[in-house]
């Protein structure tokens, strides 16, 4: 499975919702994207980043893998930090980002179970980065013109030495 590179359109897509319980490929989608993400190595993957418009992203953040169906940030606090987030759409390259601090997201399990993660920190970040993606945001969308030219440039000097 390759993970898909800014400029592919498909990365600007807004994924589809998904019925866990009736999409009988969601395990085998995840296992691949969990492998592809360990593989790149990443801690984050969106399906849009393997060019399936499910609303699907999987993480890792010490714990194992976490799967998530139709993930949808329904809080977030007024607090804010900004820092460099990379992304495996745009390898080689961060960009300071602003997040809020903590965000409360809601989503699906594999089976179609309801779940409600309370994150801060960088679980809080990476569920929103991942989210984003399945809305069509990529990191350089949230980065301030002057810091987006600059990864821009970076990233197509980079895309001219590979």
């Amino acid at each position: 499975m390759d993970i898909l590179e800014h400029p592919n359109p498909a990365l600007k897509q807004t994924a589809l919702d998904v019925d866990p319980s009736c999409d009988s490929e969601l395990p085998r989608l995840v296992k691949a994207m969990a492998h592809a993400m360990h593989e790149a190595p990443g801690v984050g993957l969106a399906a849009t980043q393997v060019g399936v418009q499910k609303r699907v992203i999987v993480f890792d953040v010490d714990d194992g893998v976490v799967a998530l169906c139709n993930p949808v940030i329904v809080d977030r606090s007024a607090e804010t930090e900004v820092e460099d987030e990379g992304c495996l759409s745009l390898p080689g390259i961060t960009v300071p980002v602003e997040r809020a601090y903590s965000c409360v997201c809601e989503a699906l399990d594999l089976k179609g179970e309801p779940l409600r993660l309370e994150a801060e920190g960088f679980v809080a970040r990476v569920l929103q980065h991942e989210t984003d993606h399945l809305d069509g945001v990529l990191i350089i969308d949230r980065a301030e013109p002057a810091e987006r030219r600059a990864a821009m440039r970076r990233y197509r000097e980079l895309g001219e030495s590979r």
